[in-house]
């Protein structure tokens, strides 16, 4: 058996709503192939752990990846010019106004080592429908009335599950992150799911850390 089949997962989903353990992961973190973006297998997934990430040319690919990259709220880091934008406060922010053009704004933005996005119309019309019933959320950042800045992800009540972000203006994202950070520490989250690792977001404070603390804090409300 080659290195690539190998680093293939050992299961393919069907109609059942159902997912393997996370411990069955490969080395990438890949767990499972296949299955749909419905409402209920969204929910299924991040509540235990995964998330779907994959091209417009694949089948669905979900990912439970150890270690985990998240951001503990009371750890956001600061800089020293971000602290005089907060304190300029040259942004407005706002929640849920205009999710769907935060996905589209998302979806345009060009990231290192990727060609084209993970954020096809198939995602754009799943996360909508996940919005629509109050579990998707978006954070935007306006400059005089312009939609520049903002981030969506899976809201579990207790953890974040940050999903993407995007800056047309420098700083914008920073501050909607660093925003949203401070909200969610005042409401007690446990963290901010951040996913895999980039130095953007460790930047921002986020760590990784074993997989079995992150799904010890995901199921501590259950």
């Amino acid at each position: 058996m080659d290195d690539f089949e190998e680093r293939l997962p050992l299961y393919f989903l069907n109609n059942r709503m159902e997912f393997p353990p996370v411990e069955a992961a490969n080395e990438d973190g890949l767990l499972a192939v296949g299955g749909d973006l419905s409402m209920e297998r969204l929910l299924l997934a991040y509540k235990n752990g995964i998330f779907p990430w994959f091209n417009d040319d694949s089948l669905i690919l979900w990912w439970s990846p150890d270690p985990r990259m998240v951001l503990f709220p009371n750890k956001v880091k600061i800089s020293k010019s971000m602290r005089k934008v907060l304190r300029d406060n040259p942004f407005e922010l706002t929640q849920n106004t205009c999710f769907e053009k935060v996905m589209e704004h998302c979806g345009m933005v060009e990231r290192s080592g990727q060609d084209g996005t993970w954020i096809t119309p198939e995602m754009k019309s799943a996360y909508a429908n996940l919005h629509k019933a109050g579990w998707a959320k978006s954070y935007e950042v306006w400059e005089n009335g312009e939609l520049v800045g903002g981030l969506y992800g899976v809201d579990l009540g207790h953890v974040f599950c940050g999903e993407s972000m995007f800056s047309l203006r420098p700083n914008a994202s920073k501050f909607a992150f660093i925003k949203m950070a401070q909200e969610l520490e005042r409401k007690g989250y446990g963290l901010i799911d951040c996913q895999v690792h980039t130095d953007h977001l460790e930047s921002l404070g986020a760590e990784l850390i074993p997989r079995k603390k992150f799904m010890g804090i995901l199921r501590s409300k259950d």
